[in-house]
């Protein structure tokens, strides 16, 4: 209730000040007082922006905001660009996260396993993403690619059938359309049979889920919880932190990671976007006992139940396995911003190719300039991206940055053959990660997202491989097309960029 009050006081504060401003000239004192009352509003809340030594775009781009368009800045500041909030929510829940990964690192099968066999660069990484995430790596997990919606969704319909224990599943986007629904039936099903299942969405993903489908789901015994839910969503500062991860666990024992929501349009059943091309993976043996964890972790943030680990995570399994694979997990309550550093040290640590696909490329400066570099190394640096948006700002936020990678020989293909929604960068093919975050400010920064590490596994040749093939259904940007575009639509993604950092 409070922070509606907030909300709207502020409202009433900005209304009053261009109600009153438009007769100030005519001699009115209250519109001077209230125009004086809302400057020094900006001007303080600037300041704080400025004294929390934020990332300097995003410092600029809030103050700007604030500057240019107060109407629109100070409602959005108090709901979006709190770090006060952040910082109050997600240390406790950071501080328990580590807790949770402290007690199977401790009994990690890895243990007994050393770096030796990889590369001196690929040591280095391993050593800093166990630092950053604080997740164990494992040398006893086997993973397999699931390209597209059509192998995802088959599987994973087949490994829910075969649950006899729990299963537990964590969606950003998750729709009551026909697979959606396809798969409910099965979780009511299997929950009618004693199996427990779980089911997490995002508030603010998943808002068109209706209260008929979930309640069906609860009258069959399903546990639900909205991720970041509130009674007035879009009145809560928690819509800015969305849970952008999709874990599914069976039995403790199978798990998935990706980046396939719950949706028709995933299995390319949309006329807007046509052919969806994504990649999703399924994950056995050691790893899937970090998925487990980071699931139960999220699922006692949100409903204060503490369950039962040695309930939940299987027996620790040798797994035939040639590499490493750690699973990441990401978000406002990891300060070390995990993936954001892994992403920056695989593109610094090279030594032939860089291969970038994403849906949404805004990265920040750090990404920008490795990027960059390994361009001018003479590194093999390639990005593939949609040829078509699915959300316009972004898209046009994102061919800002484009000029700069051509002009140092960066290639950058755009995808036809539908929408391109994989999330992957691969290194040197033979390192590579792949799960829910996106190479921009939002999966860096405000997101809460989860991706597997891989290192020499046979997972990465078949991630390099596609990619190769996805590059015969892209075109190559020209540097002189960039030249080329009319000025307006350069005027529009320069706009578009100076709001990246809030994305």
């Amino acid at each position: 209730m409070r922070r509606i009050l907030q909300v709207l006081i502020i409202a009433s504060i900005i209304f009053i000040f261009y109600y009153f401003g438009l007769f100030s000239f005519l001699g009115r004192n209250e519109g001077t007082i209230v125009s004086i009352f809302s400057t020094l509003s900006v001007i303080s809340i600037s300041l704080i922006i400025f004294m929390e030594n934020r990332n300097p775009s995003t410092t600029l781009a809030w103050i700007l905001l604030l500057a240019l368009l107060p109407v629109v800045g100070l409602p959005l500041y108090f709901l979006f660009g709190q770090n006060y909030f952040k910082r109050r929510k997600y240390d406790k829940k950071a501080q328990m996260d580590q807790q949770a990964y402290e007690r199977i690192e401790n009994d990690a099968l890895h243990t007994r396993h050393d770096l030796s066999r990889f590369s001196t660069a690929q040591q280095q990484l391993l050593r800093l993403s166990r630092r950053l995430a604080r997740t164990p790596i494992s040398f006893a997990s086997t993973s397999e690619v699931l390209n597209n919606g059509e192998a995802t969704f088959s599987t994973l319909l087949e490994e829910l059938r075969k649950a006899k224990h729990h299963i537990h599943m964590e969606y950003y986007i998750y729709r009551a359309d026909e697979i959606g629904t396809s798969i409910q039936k099965i979780l009511i099903e299997k929950a009618r049979a004693g199996v427990k299942v779980r089911f997490m969405y995002d508030a603010v993903g998943s808002m068109q889920l209706s209260r008929s489908f979930l309640n069906e789901m609860r009258s069959a015994g399903i546990e639900v919880v909205a991720y970041g839910g509130a009674r007035i969503l879009f009145f809560s500062r928690r819509v800015n932190y969305r849970n952008h991860r999709k874990i599914v666990v069976v039995d403790g024992d199978v798990g998935f990671i990706g980046g396939l929501n719950v949706g028709d349009e995933y299995l390319s059943k949309s006329k807007t976007y046509g052919f969806w091309r994504d990649t999703h993976m399924i994950v056995r043996g050691e790893a899937v006992r970090t998925l487990q964890i980071i699931f139960l972790q999220d699922w006692l943030y949100m409903t204060g139940e503490t369950v039962l680990e040695q309930e939940y995570l299987s027996p620790e399994q040798e797994q035939h396995s040639d590499g490493a694979v750690q699973i990441i997990a990401s978000g406002p309550d990891n300060e070390r911003r995990a993936l954001k550093n892994i992403f920056f040290s695989m593109i610094t640590s090279a030594r032939k190719s860089v291969w970038v696909a994403t849906p949404y490329f805004i990265p920040d400066e750090d990404i920008l300039t490795a990027l960059r570099m390994a361009a001018l190394s003479g590194l093999d640096v390639r990005i593939l991206f949609p040829a078509k948006p699915d959300k316009w700002l972004p898209f046009l936020a994102s061919h800002s940055y484009f000029p700069s990678l051509l002009e140092v020989g960066v290639k950058i293909y755009e995808y036809e053959k539908g929408f391109l929604h994989s999330k992957l960068l691969i290194i040197d093919g033979e390192v590579a990660t792949i799960g829910t975050a996106n190479m921009d400010m939002r999966s860096f920064h405000l997101n809460f997202e989860v991706n597997a590490l891989m290192v020499q596994t046979d997972s990465v040749k078949v991630i390099a491989a596609n990619f190769e093939r996805d590059l015969l259904s892209a075109n190559l940007i020209s540097a002189d097309a960039m030249k080329e575009k009319k000025v307006m639509k350069r005027v529009l993604e320069s706009a578009a960029r100076l709001m990246s950092p809030l994305l």
